[in-house]
């Protein structure tokens, strides 16, 4: 017997999704709440393990055993973390292990007055932005490419390629643009350090041609800053090959 969840969160306050000592951590008080309504500990496996400050919307975990009542779990639930569904899952299912994609959203707030709403979710640009340069730069990115210079030097990843299955940005309100990317897994900072770099070819800082060599394996120095990462979401998880982001947004 297994069960799934399907989690959103408020990353602001939380040392990330893995539990870390003496850290407050989604997967702690996930498994901490979890504990108390089965009467028994459980050890919950992610489709993709989050940072400090960063969120979801749509987050899957699964852990062995029956599903929790959603009613009780969230009652023992902090405020910055929803359970959205807890049910049955076919014998063995692995959140991390059976999942064929990730897909992530990162917020933009393109104008010059600050934010007053949503600023721990929003990353604020108060600069001149191409948005036709930042459409240019997401398009370059479908495909298996060599994302190392997108990553931390200092890193314990072996493997560099990654398949993007689709990329794009989006204006979903007044000055919020959304950048949407999905591929079979990611690295450490991927997004956050793509987004960084995008902006500087949108501020005309780098030719779209410097951004597309970076594709090839440049070392991470030649890429731009790490994007905070307030405005960074776990968006979804796909399963037996289903595409997320086959439709716009």
């Amino acid at each position: 017997m297994s069960a799934r969840l399907t989690i959103e969160y408020d990353g602001t306050n939380f040392a990330g999704w893995a539990a870390q000592p003496g850290q407050r951590t989604v997967q702690a008080e996930l498994e901490r709440a979890l504990q108390t309504v089965l009467r028994h500990p459980v050890a919950l496996t992610v489709a993709g393990r989050t940072d400090a400050g960063v969120h979801a919307s749509a987050q899957v975990a699964s852990h062995a055993g029956e599903a929790a009542p959603l009613g009780s779990l969230n009652a023992l639930l902090p405020a910055d973390v929803a359970v959205i569904a807890s049910e049955p899952a076919a014998e063995g299912f692995d959140a991390r292990r059976d999942c064929t994609s990730r897909a992530y959203r990162y917020r933009v707030l393109a104008r010059p007055a600050r934010p007053a709403l949503d600023r721990a979710r929003t990353l604020h640009w108060r600069y001149p932005i191409d948005r036709a340069a930042l459409e240019a730069c997401a398009a370059l990115l479908v495909g298996t490419h060599d994302f190392r210079a997108f990553t931390p030097a200092d890193t314990y990843h072996v493997r560099f390629e990654r398949d993007v299955y689709a990329a794009r940005w989006l204006v979903t309100e007044h000055d919020v643009l959304e950048f949407w990317i999905e591929a079979d897994t990611f690295m450490r900072h991927m997004n956050r350090v793509l987004v960084g770099t995008m902006l500087e070819v949108a501020r005309g800082r780098r030719s779209l041609e410097q951004f597309g060599r970076l594709l090839d394996g440049a070392p991470r120095a030649q890429a731009g800053p790490t994007a905070p990462a307030c405005g960074l979401c776990f968006a979804g998880a796909g399963y037996g090959g289903r595409r997320l982001l086959s439709r716009p947004g």
